[in-house]
């Protein structure tokens, strides 16, 4: 069971964004407790309801227009389900930054329409299932339901019917299994099936959860302060970092935000899945071109990837030979490029590397699709290594084990393919590193120490170290 710890979390409903926290499952005194900020209210009976009897008190999720706004309310007030959570002593002196959700944790309840409305893949698949996922979490802490001392009522009765029936489908269980459950004719069957029970039950499951959702901040705000998707889009595109979505800037470098920040993109219904590359990458892209660029990369198995580390960020392209890591480069040396389009200009020209024998290769270098990476091919080295020394400092429960996964995916293929022994030992399973990457998989959740950050982040700095060997930082005209 993973430790207690606290996420910021933002939720798109009606066309509105509002923030709030959610704390992941922890157990105390031999019990599980999932909470998010809300408490229990009287809700006044509805005059224009048939039947306008109050319906007595209601659990309801406190939700906030601004991260700024969330804090604010963290600061001053104690009467909620999260006062007594053992990490809101630190929450509460949090600022709006350190409450600003990541790109995991912003669910678009709206854009789950367009999702199943296209092919799946594998963001899609995530995406649905991570807003799915979210709906039941919100249902199991307001369903109140079982806690009614009512012998008319069974056991199984809950208040949330239609998300009881759309997490009991199948296909919904099935998105578990990733975009491979959805693979082939059998699973173009399931994924049919699954958009199915979307169209026939998301309206009566978003209508559910809108009734224990309270878009006043705890009468803090007013409804009218809640951006709308647009607004919510554009106030990100703008923030510092960030560019102005004109694609003649997709490959313009922008300043790296210092550790831990959370500045991100606009969404983008149309491509919901596909995360813009945000300016911590060194690069700039809207999500549009993001999305068209993966088709063509899926398609010929040769995928563009962002590797950042302390000597510098740039693009490289990867692909799997009989489950084996291979990257543009020779002689076990990494080729990479500081934009997308010094690298398509490598592609286009002759010379030879071990990426050339590749069947679909001819396809690369006639190609005019810009190598964009997507959020799951991107590999933030140095950025881990900041957090685990910001954590070794002081910030221990706030990051979790999550944080190593997809840095460690990416230092283990490095090593795979430059024949790093070293750092294949650190992130192997008998090793510290290693077991801390295999707990980020099974307890995602669990915060880190102090005093494993510590520890991890010598070890980490060694894979740093190893890692920067094999990076050979060039251009196009580099030939």
């Amino acid at each position: 069971m993973p430790r207690p710890s606290i996420v910021p979390i933002a939720l798109t409903l009606d066309d509105r964004t509002g923030y709030t926290l959610w704390a992941p499952p922890w157990e105390e005194d031999g019990e599980e407790w999932q909470a998010f900020l809300g408490s229990t209210i009287d809700v006044p009976a509805d005059i224009n309801d048939d039947d306008p009897e109050a319906p007595g008190p209601t659990a309801v999720v406190h939700l906030f227009p601004s991260p700024a706004a969330l804090a604010a309310f963290c600061r001053m007030s104690t009467d909620h389900d999260l006062a007594d959570h053992p990490v809101w002593p630190t929450v509460s002196t949090l600022g709006a930054a350190d409450l600003t959700p990541d790109e995991d944790h912003r669910y678009d309840l709206d854009g789950v329409y367009d999702i199943v409305a296209e092919n799946p893949d594998r963001w899609a698949v995530e995406e649905l299932a991570a807003d799915v996922d979210i709906v039941g979490r919100l249902a199991e802490c307001c369903d109140t339901t079982g806690d009614e001392d009512d012998e008319d009522l069974d056991d199984d009765e809950t208040g949330f019917e239609a998300v009881a029936e759309l997490v009991s489908r199948p296909e919904i269980a099935a998105l578990g299994l990733g975009v491979g459950a959805f693979l082939g004719r059998s699973g173009e069957e399931s994924w049919a099936r699954l958009g199915t029970a979307v169209d026939e039950l998301w309206e009566d499951v978003l209508e559910e959860l809108d009734e224990h959702l309270d878009w006043t901040g705890a009468g803090t705000v007013a409804v009218d302060d809640y951006p709308s998707a647009a607004e919510e889009a554009e106030a990100r595109a703008a923030e510092p970092g960030d560019d102005d979505g004109d694609e003649d800037d997709d490959d313009a470098p922008a300043a790296r935000p210092a550790a831990g920040s959370t500045a991100a993109s606009p969404a983008d219904a149309s491509t919901a899945g596909i995360r813009t590359i945000r300016s911590g990458s060194g690069l700039t892209a809207t999500p549009a071109a993001v999305a068209a660029a993966q088709e063509f990369w899926e398609a010929v198995g040769i995928l563009p990837v962002e590797l950042v580390v302390p000597e510098g960020a740039g693009i490289t392209l990867r692909c799997y030979v009989d489950d084996r890591a291979r990257f543009l480069g020779r002689d076990g040396k990494v080729f990479v490029f500081p934009t997308p389009v010094e690298l398509a200009r490598f592609c286009a020209g002759d010379e030879e590397h071990d990426l050339t024998e590749i069947a679909s290769w001819p396809e690369v270098a006639d190609t005019d699709t810009m190598p964009l990476p997507a959020d799951e091919d991107r590999y933030d080295l140095a950025a881990l290594a900041e957090v685990l020394t910001e954590v070794a400092g002081g910030a221990g429960g706030l990051v979790t084990h999550q944080a190593l996964a997809q840095p460690a995916e990416g230092a283990l293929d490095l090593a795979e393919y430059a024949g790093l022994v070293r750092v294949q030992e650190l992130l192997g399973p008998g090793a510290p590193l290693g077991r801390a990457v295999a707990r980020s998989e099974a307890e995602p959740t669990a915060p880190l120490s102090a005093e494993d950050a510590s520890a991890l982040g010598s070890a980490w700095g060694d894979v740093l170290t190893d890692v920067g060997t094999v990076l050979v930082f060039r251009d196009a005209a580099a030939r």
